[in-house]
């Protein structure tokens, strides 16, 4: 199963909080301007910081809209089998990688893709 599987419809922008009204938007969780700006926000900050299969993952997880906002900065978010949800924040993930911290997860790379975004 795949983290697509596991998310939800949304009614409203994850980033933003207006009202979504396509069917790709209340898919992914974002408005088209906000996918724009969150997608910028990776490119111009992040890209220097990860290695580009790390950014494509946490990328995937956010066209998903598998990260759910829970409190400003901080998220959850589902396991790549969708069995388990984890706490996720810029410097820190609740995952079996995050907790290990040897390298960081998609996870966290994509809430702090998140938050350069907001």
């Amino acid at each position: 199963m795949n983290a697509a599987a596991t998310t939800h419809q949304h009614t409203n922008c994850l980033r933003c909080g207006r009202k979504l009204t396509s069917a790709k938007s209340c898919a992914t969780g974002y408005g088209p301007t906000c996918q724009r700006k969150v997608r910028e926000a990776a490119r111009a900050e992040v890209i220097a910081t990860y290695k580009p299969h790390q950014i494509a993952k946490a990328e995937e997880l956010i066209e998903q809209g598998a990260l759910i906002p829970l409190r400003p900065g901080i998220y959850l978010t589902p396991s790549s089998d969708g069995t388990q949800t984890y706490r996720t924040h810029r410097a820190a993930c609740s995952c079996p990688a995050g907790i290990k911290g040897i390298h960081p997860c998609k996870h966290r790379i994509a809430a702090h893709i998140l938050s350069l975004a907001a």
